[in-house]
């Protein structure tokens, strides 16, 4: 569930550990056909046991409690899994006619992905560090080499994930982090999905593990000064990350200092550093809320400073230059300002860069001589650089009306030169080096697509379309140029709609199996995202939640009505928060949607709200409001939970996903959901669920398993459409 981005710079691996979204490429336009009728085996039928509660006067019924294992974080439960189990043999089923059309999606996608590839490598003190992949690997290596060597000169293996992952199901590289003095490597796994890491630290000059070792870690890692010692955060019981802890080489973990405790309930900890490395970061907070002390990196015994107390729905983050604080805050305006403070007061904030209306800041990092500052005008990523006089700013320029840019991983304080990342639906990933003296872009690197792609032959448009209360809702759309848009035309709809997370317009080689058969892929930037500024997520969420549902339903009803499609030839979909979502719709508008496809949904609201031992629980209160305290939290989430809402009604065919081990949206929501929503519906189409068995929350690891859970996903939404190859 996804927050506003950190402001302060991670230690370079650390920024560099996210795979970048596949693209699109280029293939001839597949001829479709309608689906053959087949003979389905009977769905699974899950029992239906008594289970009530009653709150706030209200009684809740509940017949499929039972799918929640008593037990859980551990689930062993025989009934709990032999129904997951028949759900996917009956899933495997019902995809059994169409795997040569899977097998095709999946060789198309993995057809556009180059077996071998390489990031770009990143320049940090005496070396240069990237990661590779290697033909038929699922997993990154991580190199590095003397700054300036030629490539293949002196390049030094650091890192195997593919060694790592051997022999297991699953496997997630969670931080990877270098000493400042190049010698150590700090390094996360998890191999079955739950998000508990284990750090394990290597030193390079041996190529040895050292003996230390620490279990259920979550986040980054910050490493000292000095290189002896690392700042981390475990999770407790209920996954939740309330400590930061120090750890000194050598020394067994159970002797581990706690540099900060958060008490607070709902409240967590996040640490970071300042892109100056001067300092560590402790943030403690929700989604709404929070407060950041300072440790120096230097002496990480000092008592941390508290920069300002916490202020409810007032969020900062802090960066550092020549001890004055620079500081993001949307204390004084809902779009952000920048301030400063010296960093002997950190409380006296005077206003550096005023807030605007037109201007919504999203991050700020400090360099030496400069400062860059991002943010969204009109919905449109922009990128400034300001000198340090406060002097207007010079503006990167970007070439289309719609795109996906920002700040690029740069690891360095002192430097004149910066990474852009730019994409657009049509435009490849590209990342370009940009002088900050001269305002020259330089490109480094074009996505490659092995199977070839023509810009010319896609289109992409940005429409607004107007909600029931007229509001503008805007819409990014992709489609080939050959594509005959009218009624019969289908449409992939996607958003997400939460925690103020913007859905880029960015390029998709997964999607562009579907947009070569035709179809139209829209993004609808919903409320309760931060597309247009803070104000468009605080407009979707608590007792404004219901804005979310309307402006997709709207958006999916103004595209019809504007020629793009028509009711029935719209395939939905989203994942977990945005999974909650298409539960509303598929209740409040059935008939719009030809297929849906709902992935780890969070639908489910009611009874996880009201649960304060599930790990997430307490820190969404400010989220979705809390169904405990209040008797109008409660009647609000019950309105609209997707699990409490299913009637007798016909619904569309849906297509449901989960992972067993999904700390974040647990099994058994889209579980319930799935049977009772077979227990009502009154036609015959579909509800499948396809939980994996030994994942979590986000599905299959490697670069290319990933593929196959794509693949099944749009076959179900091709198949549904009638647009079967």
């Amino acid at each position: 569930m996804p927050s506003r981005p950190s402001l302060a710079a991670a230690s370079l691996f650390a920024l560099a550990v996210s795979v970048s979204t596949p693209a699109i490429a280029q293939e001839e336009s597949p001829s479709v056909s309608e689906t053959a009728t087949v003979t389905l085996p009977e769905p699974p039928v899950a029992d239906r046991r008594p289970h009530s509660f009653t709150m706030h006067g209200i009684t809740v019924e509940d017949p499929y409690h039972w799918m929640r294992d008593q037990g859980y974080p551990e689930i062993d439960d025989e009934d709990v899994l032999e129904y997951l189990n028949e759900e996917n043999a009956y899933f495997q089923a019902v995809m059994a006619p169409h795997q040569e059309l899977v097998e095709t999606l999946y060789n198309e996608m993995r057809g556009r992905l180059p077996e071998n590839d390489a990031s770009v490598p990143i320049p940090d003190g005496e070396y240069e560090y990237w990661y590779a992949y290697n033909e038929g690997q699922e997993y990154r290596l991580w190199y590095r080499r003397p700054r300036g060597a030629e490539p293949g000169a002196n390049d030094e293996l650091l890192l195997d994930e593919n060694a790592l992952a051997e022999g297991h199901e699953q496997f997630s590289l969670g931080t990877i982090a270098i000493s400042p003095d190049a010698r150590l490597l700090a390094y996360s796994t998890d191999t079955d999905g739950s998000e508990r890491y284990i750090l394990r630290f290597k030193d390079l000059t041996t190529g040895e593990d050292l003996p230390d070792q620490i279990p259920g870690t979550l986040g980054g890692v910050i490493w000292a000064a000095d290189s002896g010692s690392i700042v981390y955060t475990p999770v407790d019981d209920n996954w939740r990350t309330k400590v930061a802890m120090h750890h000194t080489l050598g020394t067994d973990a159970s002797t581990d200092r706690e540099l900060y405790r958060e008490t607070q309930e709902g409240m967590q900890i996040g640490i970071d550093q300042t892109q100056s490395r001067r300092f560590l970061t402790i943030s403690a907070g929700d989604n709404v809320t929070n407060e950041v002390r300072l440790v120096p990196l230097a002496d990480l015994a000092a008592e941390p400073i508290l920069v300002s107390p916490r202020v409810t729905d007032r969020q900062y983050e802090v960066e550092e230059r020549e001890g004055t604080l620079y500081i993001l805050s949307n204390q004084d305006h809902v779009n952000f300002a920048v301030y400063t403070a010296a960093l002997d007061a950190p409380g006296t904030w005077g206003e550096a860069i005023a807030g605007s209306d037109d201007f919504y800041m999203t991050g700020l990092t400090t360099f030496a001589d400069y400062f860059v500052l991002e943010g969204r005008e009109r919905g449109l990523d922009q990128v400034q650089i300001w000198q340090y006089s406060f002097a207007p700013p010079t503006s990167v320029e970007f070439p289309e009306a719609s795109y996906d840019a920002g700040l690029g991983p740069v690891a360095e304080f002192d430097t004149d030169t910066i990474r852009i990342d730019y994409e657009s639906m049509v435009t490849p990933d590209t990342d370009y080096s940009y002088d900050v003296t001269s305002g020259e872009l330089t490109t480094l690197k074009v996505q490659q697509i092995p199977s070839g792609y023509d810009a010319s032959q896609y289109a992409t448009e940005r429409l607004e379309i107007e909600a029931r209360d007229g509001t503008m809702v805007p819409v990014s759309l992709v489609y080939r140029r050959d594509t005959e848009i009218g009624p019969d035309t289908p449409v992939h709809l996607y958003a997400y709609g939460a925690y103020g997370y913007a859905v880029p317009p960015t390029f998709s080689t997964r999607q562009l199996s579907l947009t070569n058969r035709g179809f139209i892929f829209a993004i609808a930037h919903i409320r309760g995202g931060d597309d247009l500024g803070y104000q468009w997520y605080l407009d979707g969420k608590l007792d404004r939640r219901t804005n979310t549902f309307n402006d997709f339903v709207d958006v999916a009803r103004g595209l019809i009505a504007r020629g793009y499609t028509s009711a029935g030839r719209i395939a939905a979909s989203g994942g977990s928060a945005g999974g909650e979502l298409m539960g509303v719709v598929v209740n409040t508008d059935p008939d719009l949607w030809g297929a849906v496809v709902a992935e780890v949904p969070f639908v489910d609201v009611l009874n996880t709200m009201l649960d304060d031992t599930l790990p997430l629980t307490p820190g969404e209160w400010p989220e979705w409001g809390n169904p405990i305290t209040s008797a109008d939290d409660f009647r609000l989430i019950q309105s609209y939970s997707p699990y409490d809402n299913v009637s007798a009604q016909d619904y569309p065919p849906i297509m449901v996903t989960a992972g067993l081990n999904d700390p974040r949206v647990t099994y058994w929501e889209p579980a319930k959901w799935t049977a009772r929503l077979r227990h009502l519906r009154t036609d015959d189409d579909l509800t499948v669920l396809r939980t994996n068995m030994g994942a979590g929350h986000a599905g299959q690891s490697g670069r290319f398993q990933a593929l196959r859970d794509e693949a099944e996903a749009q076959a179900f939404m091709i198949t549904q459409l009638g647009a079967e190859e």
